[in-house]
């Protein structure tokens, strides 16, 4: 990189489609962020509380079949993009969402009336369905976002373009956990999907009026000019197949990506169930009374917004420090402090401890993940940079949709404070098993009461204390160490990978 090209300079040479395709990426992730900001707690909250009943288990399958249709669907419809044209599939996906945003704040009734007709279980399939669509519209959304960024930077200037990328991105993914709490209340969930696909429809407005269909690139093989849509379909797969160094280098990364949506789709879930956040309440209460619950507790979904926030104000100037070096290096030093951030935040009980810890694992994504997108668009060839970039989702899949299913089953095994202390009355008070681990006749709200009632004397002791006792006993954050190795096995990875591959002095030249 030329040392003397100053900041200011850079940012001046993204032409004006660059800008329309960053402001739709930002309302596109303030709806899916207000979304999955909430969708943790919403999914397992009882159906007193409007919420759908359902297990760890049952919502990690959820998260594994949306991660896989939302981040394996790139790879082909990238091609599509190429091929037919950016407006098109941007339209499509955004029809998509807003009806698989819809299905979500329709969920509940959905579920209630169907179990009515006899149909157990069927908030499961209900929401799953709804999931789906949402992971399909935002399948197709991103190719042809990420390949404008892409064909809008050069060499030169990638590690800016995607640090702003990466930078409007979360403005919108910082705004959402603020607008989800207010709009959510305690329990009025279906009001946050509801917003979701309103901003979603809000999006047709910059792509009809502002953003211009890119100059179509003629593929450099007179046989990929005349594909049929499905020839697109296996010419994508057969690209991927046949860069064995590529399927290596996503498949190291996707242990970064398993930590990342582990932060949002698992410990939300463990902040509500073990941590006390009343310490950081008068200062999150300061700001919004929104954010704080009625048993005066900082929402969960607040304290993950830390990570949007921290980016929001630091990752621009991250992001040209870490254009100085490699960025093979830089992914490697940004999956290390992710990972020292990743496993601290879930081993504490402590609000304050854990909030510390969500910024220091910002700092490790603000070097890791825009980086990881810039290296993917220099070695796209020019004629399939949406293709390339739908290649850039599979690390997405495969970590989101193994955290899922990996994530949901230790969790429910080892760390659901509600089954543990249902676990407690049956071996500690001998009550019924089957009366006991019905919710319908104790509800989960109601399980933590009941055990402290019992505990002591007289009127028993605090809840606060029950759930000290649960975590003394069980030590329900090993479910964090457990993930977190998943991580190290990505970062010793992805440090081998330098140093086995010639993009170590490739990088070199790069910077």
């Amino acid at each position: 990189m030329d040392k003397k090209t100053s900041f200011v300079a850079q940012v001046r040479s993204f032409p004006a489609n660059f800008w329309f395709a960053n402001v739709m990426e930002m309302l596109e992730r303030l709806a899916f962020y207000g979304t999955r900001a909430i969708a943790p707690l919403y999914l397992v909250a009882s159906t007193q509380n409007n919420g759908l009943g359902l297990d760890y288990k049952e919502k990690g399958v959820i998260y594994a079949v949306w991660a896989v249709l939302q981040c394996m669907i790139p790879m082909v419809s990238g091609g599509y993009t190429d091929r037919y044209g950016y407006k098109k599939s941007l339209t499509v996906a955004f029809i998509i969402n807003i009806i698989g945003y819809a299905g979500m704040a329709r969920s509940g009734w959905a579920a209630e009336y169907l179990v009515g007709q006899g149909w157990e279980g069927a908030g499961f399939w209900v929401f799953m369905v709804a999931a789906c669509l949402v992971g399909t519209g935002t399948a197709i959304f991103k190719p042809p976002i990420a390949a404008t960024v892409a064909r809008c930077s050069n060499e030169e200037t990638s590690s800016m373009a995607w640090g702003i990328f990466y930078w409007l991105v979360n403005i919108g993914a910082g705004i959402a956990p603020m607008g989800a709490a207010y709009l959510r209340a305690e329990i009025d969930w279906d009001l946050v999907f509801y917003g979701a696909a309103i901003v979603t429809a809000c999006n047709f407005l910059p792509m009809l009026l502002l953003y211009r269909e890119p100059e179509k690139i003629e593929p450099a093989e007179e046989s990929d000019r005349t594909r049929s849509p499905v020839g697109v379909f296996v010419s994508s797969i057969v690209t991927i197949i046949k860069d064995l160094r590529l399927m290596v280098f996503l498949g190291i990364f996707s242990c970064f990506w398993l930590m990342f949506m582990q932060l949002w789709d698992l410990l939300p879930n463990f902040i509500d169930e073990w941590m006390d956040t009343s310490d950081v309440a008068g200062f999150f209460g300061s700001i919004s009374s929104t954010w704080i619950t009625e048993g005066g507790q900082t929402k969960p979904e607040i304290i993950i917004n830390i990570d949007s926030i921290a980016i929001i104000a630091l990752v621009i100037p991250v992001s040209w420090l870490v254009g100085k070096i490699s960025k093979i290096s830089a992914m490697i030093i940004g999956m290390l402090i992710s990972l020292v951030g990743f496993v601290a935040a879930g081993t504490t009980s402590v609000g304050l401890v854990c909030c510390a810890m969500v910024f220091v694992f910002s700092i490790g994504e603000m070097a890791c993940s825009p980086t990881f997108s810039a290296y993917i668009g220099l070695i796209a060839p020019k004629d399939k940079k949406a293709l390339y970039m739908g290649y850039s989702n599979i690390p997405y899949a495969i970590g989101w949709g193994v955290g899922g299913l990996v994530g949901g089953y230790l969790y429910d095994s080892i760390a659901s404070k509600f089954k543990l202390a249902r676990h407690y009355l049956v071996d500690h008070f001998g009550m019924d098993p089957d009366a006991v681990m019905d919710e319908k006749f104790i509800p989960n709200d109601e399980v933590i009461e009941t055990l402290a009632w019992l505990m002591g004397p007289g009127d028993g002791i605090s809840t606060q204390e029950a759930t000290q006792m649960l975590w003394n006993l069980h030590h329900p954050y090993m479910v964090w160490y457990y993930l977190g190795a998943i991580g190290l096995l990505g970062t010793i990875g992805m440090t081998l990978f330098y140093f086995a591959t010639s993009e170590r002095s490739q990088d070199a030249q790069s910077t």
